[in-house]
């Protein structure tokens, strides 16, 4: 069966059924599923070794669900089972991006040509796989002009612009992680997938993520799902939340019911029931 299912009828960006991801006898998620819905940031919290990073990776075609079905809404390209599409085709069909844990530039590149080429594939496109481009034909011309107008418009909202010629290795860490997502969204995706951005921030560089993260939000109309230890932005900047444990889902809601759930409670500090006032920790779990 086609990877692609043309329906219109779903309101949900992202529709996770039933993922279970199995290796060997370990299995690292277990029959999870949830929603995540457009313009609305999702954040998938957890203890280290609840399966966040593995759910990702099922997600983005890194690794192949054991059981469950990953299926995207695309509003302009109809509906796409993720499980079954290969790891390439996820981003260039579907319209997922993702960042990574460890930052991922290619830091002997200048800042802006990071962004560009996270562009290819529509320049490779436009040029019809060089020939245009070689002979700089006005198809191609085009695409080239609005890949380095989107590539600035992302530089001006990650306040970059006066460092484009920069090599982006050489820029303070803060920088290269929005730098980072900047790049992600070059590639205009419909899902935003985001392996802890806050990590390693500072309060003012986390500020400011959670500045970009909304402003992606809101201003592009996109989803954004957030694995994030960082409790601040998690309760700061999230419309839904999914809690994982041991690889199974334990609960599901807005930030304040997360953050008073005895279940989730009990998942981060070992207890079986808590105070009133006891509250999810801030810092890292």
């Amino acid at each position: 069966m086609n990877a692609v299912m043309h329906d219109t009828g779903t309101q949900a960006l992202l529709t996770v059924e039933h993922l279970t991801m199995q290796f060997g006898g370990l299995i690292a998620i277990n029959d999870v599923s949830f929603e995540a819905n457009p313009r609305e940031i999702t954040a998938i919290i957890g203890p280290n070794g609840a399966g966040k990073t593995t759910l990702f990776n099922c997600l983005t075609g890194f690794y192949k669900p054991t059981v469950g079905r990953l299926a995207l809404h695309h509003p302009q390209r109809g509906r796409f089972l993720l499980e079954r599409m290969e790891g390439y085709d996820i981003p260039a069909h579907a319209g997922v991006a993702r960042t990574f844990q460890n930052i991922r530039l290619f830091p002997e590149m200048s800042v802006l040509e990071n962004l560009i080429l996270a562009q290819h594939n529509k320049l490779m496109r436009a040029s019809g796989f060089t020939f245009a481009g070689l002979l700089g034909l006005p198809m191609y011309r085009d695409a080239e002009k609005k890949a380095i107008d989107l590539a600035r418009y992302w530089l001006d909202h990650i306040n970059l612009t006066e460092r484009a010629d920069w090599n982006a290795g050489n820029l303070p860490y803060g920088d290269q992680r929005r730098l980072e997502i900047a790049r992600a969204m070059c590639t205009e995706p419909v899902l935003l997938c985001l392996d802890e951005p806050a990590a390693g921030l500072n309060p003012k560089e986390s500020s400011e993520l959670n500045q970009l993260l909304t402003y992606i939000r809101d201003e592009h109309g996109i989803g954004l799902l957030l694995i994030e230890h960082d409790m601040s932005v998690v309760m700061g900047i999230s419309d839904h939340i999914v809690v994982l444990d041991y690889g199974r889902m334990i609960s599901s809601g807005t930030p304040e019911f997360i953050r008073n759930d005895p279940a989730v409670i009990s998942a981060y500090l070992g207890e079986e029931e808590s105070d009133d006032d006891t509250d999810i920790p801030s810092g890292g779990v």
